[in-house]
């Protein structure tokens, strides 16, 4: 199952930006990887702190969805995805690469990546993606970072 060798705690930075041109405000970031339900879920939850309302918290629930490579998942965070559940598929990419993607407000989408960068080296970048009938001067199309985490082993 996928990111089991990454079990433990995870501390860093998180850089957070609402809109495409804004720069990213870096704050400290944690994250905790754990497996559940035998083997069969992965749980990463982590915190990270957003410039304005201050702390936040989030949870992926992972598991196979049947398929070679492919994966479900639900998600949930305190300041993105309340107070229902995202719920998300995906597949586990080239290398140590984990892609999710769900769908929101008629046509927004929601990419999650994990980037395994050897034993200690954890990143998670969460995607917005503006459909293509919402495309303006300011707003182009497609994903842009909205999160990007940089972890190390704790």
């Amino acid at each position: 199952m996928m990111l089991f060798h990454l079990a433990g705690t995870w501390l860093g930075t998180n850089g957070f930006r609402l809109m495409p041109d804004d720069p990213l405000a870096e704050f400290p970031a944690t994250a905790s990887v754990t497996s559940a339900a035998g083997g069969h879920l992965t749980l990463v939850a982590y915190a990270w702190v957003h410039p304005v309302d201050g702390p936040q918290d989030g949870m992926l629930v992972i598991g196979s969805a049947g398929g070679a490579g492919s994966l479900i998942a639900m998600w949930a965070d305190s300041w993105h995805q309340q107070p229902v559940p995202m719920s998300l598929s995906g597949r586990h990419g080239p290398g140590d690469r984990y892609e999710l993607e769900g769908e929101y407000a008629g046509g927004w989408g929601w990419r999650i990546v994990f980037e395994v960068n050897g034993a200690d080296d954890l990143r998670m970048r969460m995607d917005n993606v503006v459909p293509g009938s919402q495309t303006t001067a300011d707003m182009p199309g497609g994903p842009y970072p909205v999160m990007v985490m940089r972890l190390s082993r704790g």
